[in-house]
């Protein structure tokens, strides 16, 4: 099934808004904010995880091409362990929005929770990103950015696999954990399977 725009009668301005990297072991959480015209279609379009690489890495061009503004920003580990990974995606959410050319009237979240650091009003959408475009393109845009930075890292540490699993807990990545120990790329407020916590 298409995903729909949703957009009102008022051509209302509104925002997509996704994250990519929530429960991972390493790497930031990247956010990203998309607008697209009033009457913008794309069959394209769908949830970044239902798509494969390269659908993803192409529907990428298509969405900055097409959109009439986008932003994409990274919450970094140090971060995450400050304030904790729900809180991480909030901010990271909040900061796409503001580095909008163009303020929207509207925020399409994906989730069921927010925090609004904005003036913006906001809707939070359970599985958004398999219903709305520009929540479906946030989420590709956040995937994809966030990829890229995880296999541009894994070439400083290979032994964790990060090209493959991207900082998510795989058994390689969790082996490699407990075999080599914690990198700076690693967010120390995460436990692993069988451990109520790692020693660093």
């Amino acid at each position: 099934m298409p995903l729909e725009s949703h957009y009102s009668e008022t051509e209302t301005v509104e925002a997509g808004c996704d994250e990519a990297g929530r429960g991972c072991l390493a790497g930031p959480l990247f956010a990203a904010a998309v607008v697209f015209p009033f009457d913008y279609v794309n069959d394209g379009l769908n949830d970044s995880k239902q798509l494969t690489k390269n659908q993803r890495n192409e529907l990428r061009e298509v969405i900055i091409r097409d959109a009439l503004c986008w932003s994409v920003v990274s919450v970094s580990e140090t971060i995450i362990d400050e304030i904790n990974i729900l809180n991480a995606s909030f901010r990271g959410m909040n900061l796409a929005v503001k580095q909008l050319k163009i303020e929207p009237y509207l925020l399409l979240i994906d989730g069921n929770r927010f925090i609004n650091e904005t003036v913006v009003q906001y809707q939070c959408i359970v599985k958004g990103d398999e219903k709305y475009l520009s929540i479906a393109a946030a989420s590709i845009l956040a995937k994809t950015f966030r990829d890229d930075y995880m296999e541009k890292i894994d070439a400083e540490f290979p032994m964790y696999g990060w090209k493959q699993n991207k900082g998510y807990p795989t058994l390689e990545h969790q082996e490699a954990l407990l075999k080599y120990g914690r990198t700076i790329y690693h967010r120390k407020s995460f436990h692993i399977k069988g451990q109520l916590k790692l020693e660093f």
